[in-house]
């Protein structure tokens, strides 16, 4: 099977996912990880719906850079993804009710809710483990 479609399988559909931002806090970066659920793309971008007061909104604004992984369902040893991108906070109504999912309903009733964004993450580069070995995808 192709890279390509074996990273799809580990981040196609909902998924819960640690997302790493950056914040500056007196001179110093520090990253920051918290879960959040993303739905993985065809054309290996993924996005994220939160609330416009969610700090990770702020943090992209000020620096794009952010780092996501994904594990496969299943025990300790299914492949798992980490992937370096660019994020993108998206606001336009008609671009979030594209992006947003019936799984998202249980937090965003309506995706043109002005209190909720998108996010957009688009890989540059992307790690797949499977049985102790590691494959690069790059954009």
């Amino acid at each position: 099977m192709a890279l390509k479609d074996e990273i799809l399988g580990v981040i196609k559909g909902p998924k819960l996912s640690a997302l790493g931002t950056l914040i500056e806090e007196s001179g110093q970066v520090f990253p920051v990880v918290r879960y959040m659920v993303t739905t993985g793309r065809d054309d290996m971008s993924l996005t994220a719906f939160t609330g416009t007061s969610s700090r990770k909104v702020s943090q992209i604004e000020k620096n794009p850079n952010a780092s996501l992984t994904i594990r496969n369902e299943g025990s300790f040893s299914s492949p798992y993804v980490t992937i370096r991108a660019k994020a993108e906070i998206i606001r336009d109504p008609e671009t979030k009710r594209k992006l947003w999912g019936p799984h998202l309903e249980k937090n965003v009733k309506n995706p043109e809710d002005p209190k909720y964004v998108a996010i957009r993450f688009v890989p540059s580069l992307i790690e797949y483990y499977s049985e102790g070995k590691v494959e690069v995808w790059k954009s």
